[in-house]
């Protein structure tokens, strides 16, 4: 019996010495669990799905102005394109990726706590809701994005012109001098 406590004591002192305390650094195992829980993948995957529309808004806009010179298929060949993106984006190379920012960042008690967050009713909820507010925000903010763009590049262009027409450097006139 005398043993049976002692190897009892000296299994949870082990233990107690190998266990990470929550002040200690996420593990990549911690992460790669919390990101499982958040179904980071599925939530990517479906964030850039719901992104899709405004991308497609925007390159529409953009187009819209020589639009005259873009071949009939042009909205087929875009969605196509932008498919193939979506199909091809490397998502687990991805995810390996971002653990280190984690690590950095969150703490192994943090990652428990968050894992308890995702974990629950509300948590699972947002995780569901999330990338339709990402993407009905993307199609809100899209004009403003563009509106804000237009302005920026002409201001700049207006910038530029006062530039070159003050500066020292500017090309002599053509013109010849009376004598």
């Amino acid at each position: 019996m005398k043993r049976l406590l002692i190897a009892l004591m000296c299994f949870f002192s082990c233990t107690f010495c190998f266990a990470q305390k929550p002040e200690d650094p996420a593990s990549s195992d911690d992460v790669i669990q919390l990101l499982r829980t958040m179904q980071s993948h599925d939530m990517m995957q479906k964030t850039m799905e719901a992104m899709m529309k405004p991308m497609e808004q925007m390159m529409h806009e953009q187009a819209g102005k020589d639009k005259e010179k873009l071949p009939p298929d042009f909205d087929t060949r875009m969605n196509k394109m932008m498919a193939d993106m979506m199909k091809n984006l490397p998502f687990d190379e991805m995810m390996q990726a971002m653990i280190p920012a984690y690590q950095k960042h969150f703490t192994h008690g943090d990652v428990e706590a968050l894992s308890a967050f995702y974990s629950s009713p509300v948590g699972q909820k947002f995780l569901e809701e999330s990338p339709k507010v990402t993407g009905e925000a993307m199609q809100a903010i899209v004009p403003i994005i563009t509106r804000y763009s237009q302005q920026w590049q002409e201001r700049m262009r207006k910038e530029i012109k006062e530039m070159q027409e003050n500066s020292p450097s500017k090309p002599a006139s053509t013109s010849s001098p009376q004598s």
